[in-house]
C-alpha cells in the first residue's frame, strides 16, 4: 500500500450528506445486524474481529456502545488493551492479544489492540524502528493466521478525529460531570505528541495493510457510527450464512 497522509483526509462527513437521513439508515442497519449476529452465533462457522484504533477522545467507547451495544451481548465481547501487566510483559507482545482472539460464532471488539505495541512504544522511544518492523511482520502473520485458519474476518478502523475536535472533547471531560470519570491529565500531554502519533499511524497503515484499514472520519459521531455499522453489515452479508437446522442425535 502507498503512503497514507492523514492530513489530506477529512475528519468530517461529506457536506452533501444529510444527518437525519443518515441516522435513519444507521437505525435500519442495526436491525439487520442484530439478525445477522444471531445467525453468526447459531452457525458458528465464522468469527469477526473488530479493531478500533484512534487518538484519545476519538470516540472508541461511543462506537462500541452505540453500534455494538445494540447486539445480543451473548455473541459480542469487548477487550480493552491498556498498559501491559507484569505477567503480560513477561510474554511476547502478541500473547495477550492472541488470547483474546474471537471464537467462531463471536464478534470480538478490540478497544485499542496489537497496534499499540508499534504506536505508543515508538512515540515514547520504548522500541526502535528495527524492532517495530519485526513487530509489524509478526502482526501481519498473526492476522493471516486468524483469517486463514479460523475463518475470521478482521475489520480495522482508525477513528480519524481532528486535533481541534480532540481538544474540545478532552475539555468536556473536565466540565461535564457525566464525563469526568474519563478525565486523565496525561491525555493532554499525549495530545502534544500529535504529529509523532500521526507518523506512526501512517507507517502502520503502510506496512500492516494485508488486512486493509478503514479510515473513519470521526468528528461527527453520527457519520462515524454509520460507516462502521455499514461496513460490518457488508462483511456479515458476504459470509452467506445459514441456520444449521435440527441437530442430529
Amino acid at each position: 500500500m502507498g503512503k497514507t497522509l492523514l492530513s489530506s483526509i477529512s475528519t468530517r462527513a461529506p457536506k452533501e450528506l444529510d444527518k437525519a437521513a443518515t441516522k435513519a439508515k444507521t437505525t435500519a442497519i442495526l436491525q439487520k445486524l442484530n439478525e445477522l449476529q444471531n445467525l453468526l452465533y447459531a452457525e458458528s462457522k465464522h468469527a469477526i474481529l473488530v479493531v478500533i484504533q484512534g487518538m484519545d477522545a476519538s470516540g472508541k467507547d461511543g462506537v462500541i456502545r452505540n453500534v455494538f451495544g445494540q447486539l445480543n451481548p451473548q455473541g459480542v465481547t469487548v477487550k480493552s488493551f491498556k498498559v501491559p501487566t507484569a505477567e503480560e510483559l513477561s510474554h511476547d507482545f502478541l500473547w495477550r492479544v492472541h488470547n483474546a482472539a474471537p471464537a467462531k460464532g463471536m464478534i470480538q471488539i478490540f478497544n485499542r489492540s496489537q497496534y499499540e505495541d508499534i504506536l505508543v512504544t515508538r512515540v515514547h522511544g520504548i522500541i526502535d524502528d528495527a524492532i517495530a518492523k519485526k513487530r509489524m511482520k509478526a502482526i501481519n502473520d498473526f492476522e493471516q493466521l486468524l483469517t486463514e485458519h479460523n475463518s475470521t474476518s478482521i475489520l480495522k478502523f482508525y477513528l480519524h478525529v481532528s486535533p481541534e475536535e480532540q481538544q474540545q472533547r478532552l475539555k468536556e471531560r473536565l466540565d461535564d460531570p457525566a464525563k469526568q470519570w474519563k478525565y486523565n491529565a496525561n491525555d493532554f500531554e499525549e495530545a502534544k505528541k500529535w504529529d509523532d502519533y500521526m507518523r506512526m499511524y501512517e507507517d502502520a497503515f503502510q506496512h500492516c495493510n494485508d488486512v486493509p484499514w478503514t479510515i473513519v472520519p470521526a468528528d461527527q459521531n453520527w457519520y462515524k457510527e454509520y460507516l462502521i455499522a455499514s461496513t460490518l453489515l457488508e462483511t456479515l452479508q458476504r459470509l452467506n450464512m445459514k441456520f444449521p437446522g435440527l441437530k442430529k442425535d
